[in-house]
């Protein structure tokens, strides 16, 4: 399916490109207070419970990538937008049974936090590259920060990570790409991500092809930014409020 061209004069247009400019203003500045040299990080805006339409506005402002947390949006969005060849990475928690679906337009899972569910995904993978030849999916594996123990936001214990980090690195058809985390709630946010950066910091040293650090929301990025994230997931700050739900 062809997705329409975004209309110049459309006023949602020029919002989300006074929306997207800000953020990106955001970024330089936080890399420049952070005195980081290297690349900025990549950015990930995650288009939950918003329209097809805003992805496609999005691309047309030179977005690349896009993040949704449940499956059943992400596959339809993406069947929609095809044309449009924009790099999918699924955020959310992930239910095992859900691999076979994600592995179809995924580009990266930011969310596996479990053997289970390396191991399904590989298999989905596995079965989804001998059909389409699609490339390797990237993993990161996402650590539980609150309080040293999972906790509501999810993810994996820290003692965790090197035995799940083994397991994606021997996986066919998964890359290991490093770790992600969301900060806890009712906190600030730089002793987690300075805690991340000492985990990711640990699983470089065994795995040092595993550089990717994703962490950071609307609320928070400059703080990710200081403690070495590579990818930023940024929603409200671009979209705005999610629309109500029907």
């Amino acid at each position: 399916m062809t997705a329409p061209a975004p209309d110049a004069g459309d006023p949602r247009l020029a919002q989300l490109q006074q929306r997207l400019g800000a953020v990106r203003e955001r970024i330089g500045a936080a890399m420049a207070a952070a005195g980081r040299q290297d690349a900025a990080p990549q950015l990930i805006v995650v288009t939950k419970f918003h329209p097809a339409e805003d992805v496609t506005r999005l691309a047309a402002l030179g977005v690349t990538d896009v993040g949704e947390n449940r499956d059943q949006e992400a596959a339809d969005k993406a069947a929609r937008l095809a044309d449009l060849r924009l790099r999918w990475h699924f955020i959310g928690q992930l239910q095992s049974n859900k691999a076979k679906s994600v592995v179809k337009y995924a580009s990266a899972v930011h969310s596996v936090d479990r053997a289970q569910l390396v191991a399904a995904l590989a298999k989905a993978v596995t079965g989804e590259q001998e059909r389409t030849g699609r490339p390797d999916l990237d993993c990161f594996i996402q650590v539980g920060l609150d309080d040293g123990a999972g906790g509501h936001r999810g993810g994996a214990l820290p003692s965790e990570v090197p035995a799940l980090a083994d397991q994606l690195a021997a996986a066919n058809g998964l890359r290991l790409a490093g770790v992600m985390a969301v900060a806890p709630l009712g906190a600030a946010p730089e002793p987690a991500f300075e805690k991340l950066a000492a985990i990711a910091g640990r699983l470089r040293a065994g795995h040092p092809l595993a550089t990717g650090i994703s962490a950071g929301m609307s609320q928070d990025l400059e703080a990710a930014v200081r403690f070495g994230a590579t990818h930023l997931r940024i929603g409200s700050d671009i979209l705005g409020p999610r629309p109500a739900l029907r």
